[in-house]
């Protein structure tokens, strides 16, 4: 599979080496000449150039693309490389950071296949949006973190609350969200969390088992 990543920053990296490693062909498109020469080093075919400029997608072989992501900082850019891939026929994934408001968020989420939110996501999580998967399937791992699936019993303290307000141990994130049998996704700012609804959760290994006790309702150990 073909996978062109826009930005080769923090999220770009990550996700552009997870991709790597699994035998995908990843093309790198970075403004910064210091970061794209980073990105060659690492082996990695990389072009110097704007990736809100068409012409510059068109020049890594768009036409043959299976995948575009815009993972760059400025969502902007990243809603720009997402237009030229849905009319090259690519899947797109748009990155978007927390503060972008509801509104703006259900535009871009008409317009493009999938919507990564790295603070919540990781990187493992926009590889398998690039790849087409959904979140059902949690076995993947960031670099120091377990991702992990857990049901909301009646009862949890976790019920009626947004999503975003969740205090959970250990700095742990809830970044996908499902209900009624429905695949996970990344859930709206103001999701909240209903008794049967099933959570993707990523935290430390060594802390996974108190946070699914928390959102259980689980009396903690003493």
């Amino acid at each position: 599979m073909k996978v062109v990543i826009v930005g080769f920053g923090r999220v770009g990296t990550r996700t552009a080496r997870i991709l790597q490693s699994e035998g995908h062909e990843v093309v790198i498109v970075e403004r910064d000449p210091t970061k794209a020469e980073r990105a060659r080093e690492e082996g990695f075919t990389a072009v110097d150039g704007d990736g809100g400029d068409e012409a510059v997608l068109e020049a890594v072989g768009l036409a043959d693309a299976d995948a575009i992501g815009g993972l760059t900082g400025d969502v902007t850019t990243n809603f720009s490389v997402c237009v030229a891939g849905r009319a090259h026929g690519c899947r797109t994934v748009l990155r978007v950071t927390g503060d972008l408001n509801e509104e703006l968020y259900e535009k871009y989420t008409e317009d493009v296949d999938d919507i990564v939110y790295p603070e919540r996501l990781g990187a493992a999580g926009a590889k398998t949006a690039l790849l087409g998967g959904d979140f059902n399937v949690l076995a993947d791992l960031t670099e120091t973190l377990s991702i992990a699936s857990v049901r909301i019993p009646e009862g949890s303290p976790a019920i009626g609350r947004r999503v975003i307000d969740l205090d959970l141990p250990g700095e742990a994130r809830l970044y996908a969200h499902a209900r009624d049998g429905d695949a996970m996704t990344i859930p709206l700012p103001r999701t909240t969390v209903a008794a049967g609804d099933r959570v993707g959760i990523m935290a430390d290994p060594a802390v996974l088992e108190t946070v699914r006790g928390t959102l259980r309702g689980e009396p903690a150990e003493s």
